[in-house]
């Protein structure tokens, strides 16, 4: 397995191809059909291609300031991270968090952060879930529009500390988009 660090403006449309194929396949019924992003794209991914050379998962990473509790705080966003049926359940996941911190470590990151409906990867590879009523732009899939702002506690929300500022529940706004 190799494991690459790609920037999206950078990505040629075979490449592209494949993140789509691959997103189609894990995220089936809800992902855009001719996008390789969901809301936003991301500033870069991990790409795991196997010995063929075929892309078998990926994850996308979104840098940016939030506001915690009226405090700016660095977070790194893990975005969409899924590895082919076939490949499930070999570590491959973890492999991509386990790169994901090390990308992280001495850099100006607070937290990693994401979204995620079921829990169980994340939290064998140490993040939390963790309770903050967010705000965030809500963006509409099909038009690219901007629909104004979204307000709510978010229970599918799992932080990782990385840096030395410490996670407190309470208001967490995104400065931007849901991941």
């Amino acid at each position: 397995m190799k494991i690459k660090r790609v920037y999206d403006y950078e990505l040629d449309d075979g490449v592209r191809r494949s993140i789509q194929e691959l997103l189609l396949n894990c995220f089936e019924e809800v992902y855009p059909k001719e996008r390789i992003y969901y809301k936003q794209l991301p500033h870069f991914r991990y790409l795991v291609f196997n010995d063929e050379d075929i892309l078998v998962a990926q994850v996308g990473l979104d840098y940016r300031v939030m506001n915690l509790n009226g405090k700016p705080v660095n977070v790194l966003g893990v975005i969409d991270l899924c590895v082919l049926k076939e490949y499930r359940s070999n570590g491959l996941g973890s492999t991509l968090l386990t790169e994901v911190e090390k990308f992280s470590k001495n850099k100006l990151i607070d937290f990693l952060l994401l979204f995620a409906d079921n829990k169980n990867l994340y939290l064998k590879n140490g993040y939390r879930s963790v309770k903050n009523k967010c705000k965030w732009l809500m963006i509409d899939n099909e038009s690219h529009s901007s629909l104004g702002l979204g307000n709510e506690e978010i229970n599918e929300l799992l932080i990782k500390e990385i840096g030395n500022v410490k996670w407190h529940n309470g208001e967490l706004d995104l400065l931007g988009y849901l991941y």
